[in-house]
């Protein structure tokens, strides 16, 4: 069972740090033990350097520093941090940046705790958190090329469309009745094939080129 995590909450609001802090210490005080601040990113990367952090809930505007080169620091130090970006449907130029320095979510400012919650013991039992609304939202407000989608065979749209809804590799694996070291070649071969860097950039192709429906 996994023990206590130390989490930092990345946000230049005093008001929202210090509420977030009593909500979850109030009522996720069995799964999060301490909880660090920090108001930019130059702040946190010093946080980094002197403690073990297991998650971040990290801001994206922020002075000085913002969340998006923060989380690339981040990652260059410690490549299994898991990050979770805290956003609003405004950030819709920066979503795409979030995504490729490396967070594993996104959570609006505006959730309720229980949602808080449940994302954060998603990200930290291994898995992904993104909302397919918002990246519906990217895409709409990303420039992209428009060419036909032709590059993944039968199996490997078989395949994407299944990490879409969330399956694991083990779980395709049992649906298709195939291994997992085989699922685990056609996801590599799917992330060449498409250019995208993690199950996040995955669900947008998908979403683009109509292979899911959403």
């Amino acid at each position: 069972m996994m023990g206590k995590i130390t989490l930092a909450i990345v946000d230049d609001h005093n008001l929202f740090r210090n509420g977030l802090k009593l909500l979850l210490h109030k009522s996720a005080g069995d799964f999060i033990g301490e909880i660090l601040e920090a108001t930019n990113g130059h702040e946190f990367l010093q946080l980094l350097d002197s403690h073990k952090i297991d998650l971040v809930l990290m801001d994206i505007s922020m002075p000085e520093m913002n969340g998006i080169e923060a989380t690339q620091l981040a990652m260059e130090k410690n490549k299994n941090l898991k990050i979770v970006a805290l956003t609003m449907f405004n950030d819709n130029d920066y979503y795409y940046k979030m995504i490729n320095a490396g967070v594993k979510g996104f959570l609006l400012k505006e959730a309720e705790i229980q949602e808080v919650i449940f994302v954060m013991k998603t990200v930290m039992q291994g898995n992904s958190y993104f909302p397919v609304d918002i990246l519906c939202n990217i895409i709409k407000n990303k420039d992209n090329e428009t060419t036909e989608q032709d590059v993944l065979s039968d199996r490997e749209i078989e395949i994407l469309k299944m990490i879409c809804q969330g399956l694991s590799n083990h779980d395709i694996g049992r649906k298709l009745f195939i291994s997992k070291r085989t699922v685990d070649k056609h996801r590599a071969n799917i992330l060449m094939k498409t250019n995208c860097k993690n199950t996040a950039n995955l669900v947008m192709y998908a979403v683009k080129y109509n292979l899911v429906n959403v």
